[in-house]
């Protein structure tokens, strides 16, 4: 006779499933179907261990079946099964989990129990209209049983036909979540979810190509390994073994550069084996590669807050069963076992990269441009990882030697100290665009390193940070003798009027170019360097560089970019265009000049003599006076700049200088570029 009754929902028992068991996604409920088949299993082969059951154990194969005309789903084992007395006490009663109890009393011989609350078979009525139980058993005597429900709180329990111990749970897939009832999806799902589960499981038969056309075979297809690489112990393994798990794990990825095999029971238990990719420029590029499991079912590849932000960029499998399964991410990410897992790999993580760096450095050094960014954002990210990396991260230079931080300082502290004590370290972000700044460095004895990498730039503000007296400064921030100021600056000789004047000259042709700024100074340089130069401002390019990675500093991205073209007053070729400019326009400037200088004496005396009232004491012929003066300033001043421009417009030799130095930093560019090979032919005709 059936027995009719309602399922126990109460306060006290559902609050755990509110706070700890949302699940976010519909398709989870097969893996747990399919973990509570699992979970079956392993009690009986559990209890059979132990000699509380002494029955054939027979074939253990949990099997799911689809049946697309009748809409339903099956998930059938040949574990413990349930009396009708479990049934209720596990099934009616929400989030009374029997893994519980049968883990207090097996809690040191217990084989892989997956569940934790209880919850899980709820999860089928997401996707369900009906859900049906069919079990029986292992205990001598028992009857089978069938267990009804629609969802509601009312349920239907009665006798059933079932001759083996087990249990079928039946699905009756809902009209409103019909892709359950494709076997693609399907397999999909047990693919994602149940690939390294600790029992085969049978999806249909396997097939078979015959007489032209797939058929089906009487052969179980089984779609997990149940002993993943993971489980294993290291000693066992060889390379090849990593090499072909990776491979299966991530079909389309480089080879891996190494990996850690992670296998530690206290403080808690973890397995897994983490893999270093080939790393690109790209910091997103890798992400959400690492599997999360609890006793090899899949949790979770979104693991932003279960490790470290830098690890995400790993690839591979983390196993645990401390890692709470039924439960969301936000849970996980403030799971304590879970921030002790975080701490424990980052630590093994450094460790085997300090290892691998003292084995064998040469093989390290090979790798490191793949490891770099990698090291890079870790140091950035993580206080901890910085401590213990910073003996093994690398530096390169432009030559392609590799120094840890602490072997560089000691390779250029004797020549690379400035007049006030500081270490300057000079870097290049490109080897071809910057050569001759480099070659500039080189031949005054200088390193130059090259940091080209994509998170370059807060590193080097994290390493001045970090280092006392120590300033990073790109080679082309400044002529190479004021890079690495040992003395006081060389002054000019030239008188200020011939200095403005030379300015004048050139910033009057220097071409306006988009979010560009680009000023003009005279500097002696010497006669055998180059006779002009552009250099960048370090201060704002590494600015705008930062606001990349800073929200915060966002407006200094808008900033344009602050140039200075310096003429090197010691060049033939600059004081030709100095003399030159002398002789053609001496008569001309001759009284626009003496002008000016009058006019800028009458002004001078008007402020020493005006400064000792105050504003309000006065006149208006005062004011008058001091505000035509001021005019007549600037205009004698506009009249002798554009006498200079009027000059330099037509000197084929500023043009050039101009041109050449633009070129050398890559700034010359469509009908620009035209018109500098046009006058280099002609002046070399």
């Amino acid at each position: 006779m059936a027995k009719k009754g309602s399922i126990g929902v109460t306060t006290e028992n559902i609050f755990p499933v509110i706070k700890k068991f949302l699940y976010s996604d519909h398709e989870i409920f097969l893996r747990e179907m399919v973990s509570n088949a699992v979970d079956a299993t392993q009690k009986l082969k559990t209890l059979a261990a132990n000699g509380d059951f002494k029955g054939e154990q027979g074939d253990l194969t949990v099997h799911v079946k689809l049946d697309e005309k009748a809409k339903t789903l099956t998930i059938s084992d040949r574990g413990i099964g349930m009396t009708e007395d479990e049934i209720d006490k596990y099934i009616n009663q929400i989030a009374f989990s029997g893994v519980t109890d049968f883990m207090e009393k097996y809690k040191d011989k217990a084989n892989a129990i997956i569940g934790h609350f209880g919850l899980g078979f709820y999860s089928s009525f997401m996707v369900s209209d009906r859900v049906d139980i069919i079990t029986k058993s292992y205990k001598e005597g028992s009857k089978a049983v069938k267990w009804t429900c629609d969802g509601t709180p009312q349920f239907e329990i009665s006798e059933a036909d079932k001759a083996d111990r087990g249990t079928d749970i039946v699905l009756h897939i809902s009209d409103d979540c019909k892709e359950f009832l494709s076997k693609t999806k399907i397999e999909q799902l047990l693919n994602k979810y149940c690939k390294f589960m600790a029992v085969p499981i049978a999806f249909g038969k396997k097939m078979e190509w015959k007489d032209g056309k797939n058929v089906e075979t009487d052969e179980d297809n089984i779609i997990n390994h149940i002993e993943p690489l993971w489980t294993k112990a290291p000693s066992t393994l060889k390379d090849e073994d990593y090499k072909k798990f990776y491979r299966e794990l991530y079909p389309m990825q480089d080879e891996p550069l190494f990996w850690i095999h992670l296998n530690v029971d206290y403080p808690f238990n973890l397995t897994g084996i983490l893999y270093f990719p080939k790393i690109h420029n790209n910091v997103d590029l890798q992400r959400n590669k690492i599997q999360l499991y609890c006793n090899q079912v899949f949790v979770t590849d979104q693991v932003e807050g279960i490790v470290p932000d830098f690890m995400t960029l790993l690839h591979g499998v983390i196993d645990s069963p401390d890692i709470p399964l039924n439960v969301s991410r936000s849970y996980l990410q403030s799971d304590a076992n879970v921030k002790k897992i975080s701490t424990y790999i980052t630590k093994k993580v450094a460790d085997r990269l300090a290892q691998t760096f003292k084995d064998d450095r040469k093989d390290y050094e090979a790798k490191w441009d793949d490891l770099k960014l990698f090291i890079n954002y870790g140091m950035l990210s993580q206080e901890d990882f910085y401590d213990r990396a910073k003996e093994f991260a690398l530096y390169k230079d432009v030559d392609g030697k590799y120094f840890t931080f602490e072997e560089y300082k000691t390779l250029i502290k004797d020549n690379q100290t400035d007049k006030d004590g500081n270490l300057i370290f000079l870097y290049a972000t490109n080897k071809d665009d910057q050569y001759t700044f480099i070659k500039a460095a080189q031949d005054k004895g200088y390193s130059v390193l090259l940091m080209n990498g994509q998170l370059d730039t807060p590193l080097i503000n994290m390493l001045e940070q970090k280092n006392e007296k120590s300033r990073f400064t790109r080679v082309d921030a400044d002529v190479i003798d004021r890079l690495i100021v040992k003395e006081d600056e060389k002054k000019t000789t030239l008188e200020k009027e011939k200095s403005d004047n030379l300015t004048e000259v050139f910033r009057s042709q220097l071409p306006h170019l988009d979010k560009a700024d680009i000023w003009v100074d005279v500097q002696a340089l010497g006669a055998d360097s180059q006779p002009v130069i552009i250099t960048q401002s370090e201060m704002t390019r590494r600015m705008k560089q930062m606001s990349q990675f800073q929200p915060g500093m966002s407006f200094y991205g808008q900033m344009p970019d602050n140039y200075c073209l310096v003429l090197n007053s010691d060049h033939p070729l600059i004081t030709k265009i100095l003399n030159d400019e002398e002789a053609k326009n001496a008569d001309t400037l001759k009284p626009i000049e003496a002008e000016l200088k009058g006019q800028q004496a009458r002004l001078a005396a008007l402020h020493q003599s005006q400064s000792k009232k105050k504003a309000e004491e006065l006149t208006q012929e005062e004011k008058d006076d001091l505000k035509n003066t001021e005019k007549a300033v600037s205009d004698q001043r506009q009249k002798k700049n554009e006498v200079l421009a009027n000059y330099a417009k037509d000197n084929a030799i500023v043009h050039q200088l101009i041109d050449l130095a633009l070129l050398q930093n890559g700034m010359l560019k469509g009908a620009a570029l035209d018109t500098f090979l046009k006058r280099s032919v002609d002046l070399i005709k």
